[in-house]
């Protein structure tokens, strides 16, 4: 299907009226669009009337815009929207339809995109550049204020790129790709197909940066038309040590991500001296192996981003002496491989609804607790920690699983560990 630029005069149908879908709903209003219709499973009736009528929207408008997190095989309208999925687009999509004479960057990955874009943005910034952040994380992207020298940095998830089809950065990057949310996408391929989807517009004077060799391959080199940036698959403190005095950068989880990043503003030909003095006055995102609260020899570290268990072995690579808590809903196909990590762990505390799940994973290899709650968990905790008379120690949140199960998102979850974890700690510890 040909894609029709001119915003103005399509018709569109926005299907799911969360961040993205109403900020759509502005944009399109605010280009003067005259046939828009919307429909969200959550907030709207579902009155068999109004049903009907979206239904036929979708059947006879240009342009369907889906929400991230939407799989259209999972929902009321599901044979409509197979038989149309080449009129699907994103808001990304139509943020690139503008055309908008500026440089743009997309970072995708299973792990570690949000602090990736904030530490490209911080380069940026203290290089004085104009760099918006925006998509999957703080604003979408069509409330950007953009201005001509603009460079906007845009956080694309698997399910964003799944649908987007006028997606073109100047600089597309994928940091990693491991099994997750094979739930949605139903297999590693197709998940990571929608990864690639990130290069599929781009051109001679795009850029591409990768690190995965394995996935590179299964790609094939020959299909990029950008130029190609292989990143060192095993990037190490000798490599940037000496330059950089940032502890929350210096292990292997976050030096990939400055790899990715320095490589980045090199190509934007930023000075050297400044790109470390930038990533020396980096600070780290919350709820990212997050240090918030030392007491004595004991450090409470909040990782509750880890909602997966790879993504959750950095913090368990990385420590010793650990108190893990963990648990909550886990990843279709995920699979715990403790065995080189397990004398770095303690004890495990498990949390969430799926007790059985995570005992299956780890009970032939590490001590375990069946704790249910976080604060059952703290509880639990400090009392062995009291038993065991332990001097060094990290209390480590990194459930490996999502947190719906118990939470709104996994920052309610790391806001409830920190805020019970001072009540306690400091109490008893």
């Amino acid at each position: 299907m040909k894609i029709n630029k001119s915003i103005k005069t399509n018709s569109y149908a926005i299907y799911g009226l969360g961040l993205s879908g109403v900020s759509t709903l502005k944009f399109l209003k605010k280009k003067k669009v005259k046939k828009i219709f919307t429909w969200d499973d959550k907030k709207q009736s579902k009155i068999k009337k109004n049903i009907n009528l979206f239904k036929k929207a979708l059947k006879e408008v240009d342009y369907i815009v889906i929400s991230p997190g939407i799989n259209i095989k999972k929902t009321r309208f599901r044979s409509i929207l197979v038989k149309n999925k080449k009129k699907i687009i994103t808001d990304l999509d139509l943020f690139y339809m503008q055309k908008l004479q500026i440089k743009s960057i997309v970072v995708t990955g299973t792990n570690g995109k949000s602090t990736t874009c904030k530490l490209i943005q911080h380069v940026l910034r203290t290089n004085k550049m104009d760099a918006k952040l925006g998509g999957n994380i703080g604003k979408p992207v069509l409330d950007l204020k953009i201005k001509k020298n603009s460079i906007i940095i845009i956080e694309a998830s698997s399910f964003q790129l799944s649908y987007s089809k006028c997606i073109k950065p100047s600089a597309a990057i994928i940091l990693n790709i491991t099994k997750d949310h094979l739930d949605w996408h139903g297999t590693l391929k197709n998940y990571r197909n929608s990864k690639f989807n990130i290069f599929s517009n781009q051109d001679q004077k795009d850029f591409a940066l990768l690190r995965d060799i394995d996935h590179i391959k299964k790609f094939k080199e020959k299909s990029f038309r950008s130029m190609l940036i292989k990143i060192p698959m095993n990037t190490s403190i000798k490599k940037f040590g000496k330059y950089i005095t940032n502890n929350y950068l210096l292990n292997k989880y976050n030096l990939e991500n400055v790899a990715f990043a320095y490589k980045l503003s090199n190509i934007f030909r930023i000075k050297k001296n400044i790109i470390f003095k930038s990533f020396n006055t980096f600070k780290g995102l919350p709820h990212r192996n997050e240090i918030f609260y030392k007491k004595r020899d004991i450090t409470f570290i909040n990782d509750s981003k880890a909602t997966s268990f790879d993504a959750a072995k950095h913090a368990l690579k990385n420590n010793k002496n650990i108190f893990w808590i963990l648990g909550g809903l886990p990843k279709l196909g995920d699979k715990f491989k403790l065995q080189n990590i397990k004398n770095n762990i303690i004890k495990s505390y498990i949390i969430g609804k799926n007790i059985n799940y995570f005992k299956k994973q780890i009970k032939k290899t590490i001590q375990y607790k069946s704790s249910f709650t976080i604060e059952k968990a703290l509880k639990d905790i400090i009392k062995d920690l009291l038993l065991l008379k332990q001097k060094q120690a990290t209390v480590l949140l990194s459930p490996a699983s999502a947190s719906y199960d118990q939470f709104r998102d996994f920052t309610e979850r790391g806001n409830q560990f920190k805020k019970i974890t001072l009540r306690y700690a400091r109490k008893f510890l």
